[in-house]
């Protein structure tokens, strides 16, 4: 399918839709990046552009190669310009209702040989597929922050996913320079299955008295080889994204490890959120960040 798709659609473009729009354009495809607002969306090709320039002033990439890159990027306000796409890929809100709403919407818009995608990290793609008519050109792309540097992508099948759209979809992934690994459409799929659980149970470790929150995120790092700490890597993820993710595998599963520990439910209502709030775990208004005392 590679060979064939000329063209991809990508609703959103926040965080991770500018980094899906940014990687399809790397990848030589033409590229419709939609978005509900003008301001919006220029804020997002900005940071494409801002990510490019930056590679320019390292020696990673060309000028002419941004301008190149840049000139594949269409931004759009409307859904209906997602009309000849071959891929489209949804990275909207992550929230069911949208979702479908937009689905519903693309399925009457855009012809019925293009493959849908959704980045959801938490939600079911069975629940989207079946407001469409393509059901069985419809899987899950779950891409990772920062998308144009991570390396893996989740691609998710449903019950209702053909054999043909699923390597299809896993050979889009392949023609953008990722990784790809094969999932079911299980809450949670692989990574956020297992990782959710280590991240809460961090979270329960602070709660409990088991060791600081430097002396947790150190003991993780050189004593397990992680980049990163669990409860650094919460800040980054988003405390508020973390509690929503576990809040979607609490309900399906019904099991205690995926429950949000009461310190992440009230870090989230008190605005701690990690970077993005420039507080979580650690005070990021100091270099190098501190760890925020007080917690528990």
């Amino acid at each position: 399918m590679a060979t064939q798709v000329k063209t991809v659609g990508v609703v959103g473009c926040g965080l991770m839709g500018s980094g899906i729009a940014q990687i399809c354009a790397e990848a030589g495809y033409q590229v419709i990046v939609r978005e509900v607002a003008e301001g919006v969306l220029r804020k997002g090709l900005g940071r494409i552009e801002s990510f490019l320039a930056k590679g320019v002033e390292k020696g990673k990439v060309t000028a002419e190669r941004m301008k190149e890159v840049i000139g594949r990027l269409q931004g759009v306000t409307s859904l209906e310009a997602l009309a000849p796409c071959d891929v489209v890929i949804e990275a909207v809100v992550e929230n069911l209702d949208a979702k479908r709403e937009v689905y519903q919407a693309l399925d009457a818009i855009c012809s019925p040989h293009a493959l849908f995608a959704s980045n959801t990290s938490s939600l079911s793609i069975t629940e989207m597929a079946v407001v469409t008519k393509r059901a069985d050109r419809f899987v899950g792309l779950h891409f990772f922050n920062p998308v144009p540097l991570m390396k893996l992508v989740e691609v998710v099948r449903s019950p209702l996913t053909s054999p043909e759209a699923f390597e299809a979809a896993l050979s889009f992934a392949k023609s953008l320079g990722k990784s790809p690994i094969r999932a079911g459409d299980k809450t949670g799929f692989i990574v956020n299955r297992l990782l959710v659980p280590y991240l809460l149970d961090a979270i329960r470790a602070v709660e409990e008295g088991v060791g600081t929150t430097a002396d947790i995120d150190e003991g993780m790092r050189l004593g397990c080889g992680h980049p990163m700490g669990p409860l650094t890597l919460l800040d980054f993820v988003g405390l508020d994204t973390t509690y929503y993710i576990a809040n979607i595998m609490f309900e399906e599963f019904r099991e205690k490890r995926f429950a949000p520990p009461p310190l992440l439910k009230r870090m989230v209502q008190a605005g701690l959120h990690g970077r993005k709030s420039g507080k979580g775990f650690y005070d990021y208004s100091q270099d190098p960040p501190r760890p925020v005392s007080g917690l528990v």
